[in-house]
């Protein structure tokens, strides 16, 4: 395998890390006045993501930062062509930081209601913007000879792209529903459970039109694998988890997160931002990769830097690991 094409790979990979770890804690956020039913449950919902939202973002700065020193080509095009979206997520993820930091500062109900719309509304913005701007990667922009786009920033909302925004957001609920159902007890985890038994068929089948649309469109035959392995996967965990086998139904959620970012990357191959316009106009893996050179050099920078991150965020989701319910919230104290 040659260097633009292993980069390819992991700009994957660390896509399905952003999708998987930052998908359950949108889910949270989005849940968050429909299962807590008081300040006390409330808490235990934030609680649960509170000792790693800020590192799930981390993939996203990751992956953003690979496109840019792998494939600057790619970066270039797609961030400046889709920088609507690119900047309206960049301003909800800061305002749920805020949020999540400002919320326990001020021991009065309205200032807590106050951040907690602000949680609620950018933990439903972030996932459309992600999905509009991965199925934008996926299904092309209209892009001419130099790999700029062709008409007003409202271009991206083709109903391809607003299918993957979607799919992207009903995903995060179900995922942010399996990992409430692992992480909490009592009536929360109760509630949890029920809402991903009632809406995880509604919530899946975005995901399974997506997928399809893809694949009809620009899949290869080997794509079907990971296709029919995502959709198996989502009905498994629905399945486990009528079993009240949380563990298991989150696992099988990441699997079919994961063969749903392998049959999109693989219907995108060779390809990194096709061009609505031609097919002669598409920025391919080739043309948009970085030199030999520079490729070594990140490489080898990732071979470092890779195994630290993951060892820290995995120990924080190790220690973090057991339950919570409301017994184990503490009286507020603000000043």
């Amino acid at each position: 395998m040659d260097l633009p094409t292993f980069w390819f790979c992991v700009i994957a990979l660390l896509w399905l890390g952003y999708l998987f770890l930052e998908g359950f804690d949108f889910g949270v956020g989005m849940l968050l006045p429909v299962l807590g039913r008081g300040e006390a449950e409330r808490r235990v919902l934030i609680n649960t993501i509170g000792p790693v939202w800020d590192g799930n973002e981390v993939w996203l700065i990751v992956a953003g930062g690979s496109m840019f020193a792998a494939f600057p080509g790619w970066y270039a095009s797609l961030f400046s062509t889709a920088y609507l979206p690119l900047t309206v997520l960049l301003i909800v993820l800061i305002g749920r930081g805020v949020a999540f930091e400002y919320r326990g500062k001020v021991d009065t109900a309205r200032w807590r209601r106050s951040w907690d719309a602000v949680i609620v509304l950018a933990s439903w913005a972030a996932p459309l913007m992600v999905g509009l701007m991965l199925s934008a990667t996926v299904f092309g922009l209209p892009l001419d000879a130099n790999g700029d786009r062709v008409g007003s920033p409202l271009v991206i909302l083709t109903w391809p792209n607003v299918l993957g925004a979607v799919s992207v957001l009903a995903f995060s609920l179900l995922h942010g529903a399996a990992f409430l159902a692992l992480k909490t007890e009592g009536d929360v985890r109760a509630r949890a459970q029920r809402f991903a038994l009632i809406l995880g068929v509604p919530l899946l089948a975005p995901l399974v039109a997506l997928l399809l649309v893809a694949q009809l469109r620009e899949g290869a035959s080997w794509t079907w694998i990971p296709l029919l392995i995502s959709l198996a996967a989502g009905l498994a965990a629905l399945a486990r988890q009528a079993r009240s086998r949380d563990g298991q139904a989150f696992t099988l959620q990441g699997i079919a997160l994961a063969g749903a970012v392998v049959t999109l990357f693989g219907a995108l191959w060779p390809n990194v931002l096709p061009s609505t316009i031609t097919p002669e106009w598409s920025l391919s893996v080739a043309e948009t990769a970085s030199s030999p050179y520079t490729l070594t050099v990140v490489s080898w920078v990732a071979a470092f830097g890779t195994p630290a991150v993951l060892i820290y965020q995995g120990w924080t989701y190790w220690v973090f690991r057991k339950r919570i319910g409301t017994k184990h919230i503490p009286p507020i104290h603000a000043p």
